[in-house]
Order: C-alpha cells, then sequence, then structure tokens
C-alpha cells in the first residue's frame, strides 16, 4: 500500500506503555474481535458469565514513557494513514445518504487496556467498542497476522483496521442495536447466527474501503490478495482447526474463511453500502 508521506488520523490516542491501573477486569482468550462478542451481550442485557470463562485482576500500572522501536513507529504512523483514509471513505459515503459521519478514535496500546466495554489483553486482537466509539489495537498483532496467521503485508493489517471501523459503521447505522435487541430472545446458538451475519457485513465494509483505497490509487499489486488471506485466516474454521483441531460450526461467531474472504471481495467490487446486506439474504 502506498502509504508514507500522506496524511494521518487526528483521531489516534496512544496508550502504549501506560497499563490499566489496578483491579481492571482482564478478558482472556484468543481470535481477532473476540471482544465484540462481549461487547454485544452487554449492550443486549445478557450475562458476560455465560461468554467469559477467565476473569483475572490486573495491576499493570507503568508510569515510565513508552520507548518505541524504528519498526513500531513505522507501523504507528501506517495504521494512523489507514485510519485517515477511512475517515475519507466513509465521510463521502455517508455524506452520499445525507448524513453525517461521526470518526471513530482508535487507540494504541500495549498488552491490556480499559475500554467503556472492559479491560481486554491483547490475546483478543483488535477490537471495537460501541461504548465510547474507540477501536483498540495493540501493535503486537502486526506480528502475530504474519506468524501465527500466515497472513502478511501491510495491507492485511489495513483491512483489519478496516473491519473494526465496519463494527463503527454499524453502530452508527443502528445495526448495531438492532441485532442485540435479539440477544434475550433465542438460544445462544442462533443468537451467534446473527453475530455472523454482523462480521461479515464488517468485512463487506472493509471491502468497500478497499474499493476507494484502489480508486485513490493507494494500493499496490498484491494488496487486496494481502486482504483476503486476512480474512481467511482470521475464519472460525480456520482458527478452530488450528486451536482445537475440529470445527464446531454452531459455535461460529465471524464466519468461515469462505464466507469472510466472499464478502469482502462483494464489498471491494461494490463499494456500495447497500451491497451488504448480510441480515437478508439467505445464502452466506
Amino acid at each position: 500500500m502506498k502509504w508514507k508521506g500522506r496524511g494521518q488520523s487526528t483521531n489516534v490516542e496512544d496508550r502504549r506503555g501506560k497499563g490499566i491501573g489496578a483491579g481492571g477486569i482482564g478478558i482472556a482468550g484468543g481470535g481477532i474481535g473476540l471482544v465484540i462478542v462481549i461487547i454485544m451481550t452487554l449492550l443486549g442485557g445478557g450475562n458476560t458469565g455465560d461468554i467469559l470463562n477467565n476473569i483475572q485482576g490486573t495491576d499493570t500500572n507503568n508510569s515510565a514513557p513508552y520507548e518505541e522501536s524504528k519498526d513500531e513507529k513505522e507501523l504507528s504512523q501506517f495504521v494512523s494513514v489507514v485510519l485517515a483514509d477511512t475517515e475519507e471513505v466513509w465521510t463521502e459515503l455517508f455524506k452520499e445518504k445525507g448524513s453525517e459521519y461521526q470518526e471513530p478514535t482508535m487507540v494504541l496500546y500495549t498488552d491490556q487496556v480499559q475500554s467503556a466495554c472492559g479491560t481486554a489483553g491483547s490475546a483478543v486482537g483488535p477490537f471495537y467498542c460501541p461504548g465510547d466509539y474507540k477501536l483498540y489495537i495493540d501493535l503486537s498483532f502486526y506480528d502475530e497476522l504474519n506468524k501465527k496467521f500466515e497472513a502478511p503485508g501491510d495491507f492485511a493489517m489495513a483491512y483489519v483496521i478496516a473491519h473494526e471501523v465496519g463494527h463503527h459503521v454499524q453502530t452508527l447505522l443502528g445495526t448495531n442495536k438492532e441485532v442485540m435487541a435479539l440477544r434475550n430472545q433465542m438460544s445462544e446458538e442462533e443468537f451467534n447466527k446473527y453475530l455472523v451475519r454482523l462480521e461479515l457485513q464488517a468485512d463487506y465494509y472493509a471491502g468497500v474501503f478497499a474499493h476507494y483505497a484502489e480508486g485513490q490509487g493507494y494500493l499496490e499489486v498484491g494488496d487486496v490478495e494481502e486482504a483476503i488471506t486476512a480474512a481467511s485466516a482470521v475464519g472460525d474454521d480456520n482458527i478452530q482447526k488450528k486451536t482445537q483441531g475440529h470445527v464446531v460450526p454452531d459455535s461460529f461467531t465471524h464466519g468461515t474463511s469462505e464466507q469472510r474472504m466472499r464478502w469482502f471481495k462483494k464489498g471491494y467490487e461494490s463499494g456500495t453500502i447497500e451491497g451488504g446486506d448480510t441480515f437478508k439474504t439467505k445464502d452466506l
């Protein structure tokens, strides 16, 4: 992705090395965007005890200034440029619909972070909190995406950011609220199906971002393929195969690798908000 020398977002909050203070609730677990499940449960009036099996006290106060490496500095600049690009894309798309886009804030942190949705550890991966309109990213996830998920490349990381911004778009459009209203009306298995549709829509919106990034001339050869590889890598089936050796479809909350790739591609090819209604289509 051509990003060096371009404008960065002013909506970046750097909390790296600052810790979260004593007595926070640590959310243990893995998987990109796992916290969105917790967020949805909270917004829907559900019991977080249903999904949190590992809660721990933490004390990570650290008053020493954070010293970033050269690579970390470059990566923090990169994600800021990507955020700025998403702001440009969604501001224009909302304007076309006669609405005003409210820009989210990106929080950079290390190890653990406090959000309006609770305290989360970096093991959960990047996540979005609708309670404060912020997306949270520990930049070490870039290496994890590369090595653990085998999805290298800067645009693989751009896809991750665009996906979380997609959840912000859903919040502004009221989609999150509509889904949360269903939380106590059905079984966990049935509700998971709605979570999958929500996640696939965020993948679609990430594709919409890629559509306009290409139109602006920011993409390079192989960038879209990097995003597709990342979408495949974080599919529920792929993650479950790697972590537990077998797949349990009823527990899916994000969608299969094939679904995530396909909906990203749809957004990339369409470039419109309307084409991403994952809640009306029967074929996911």
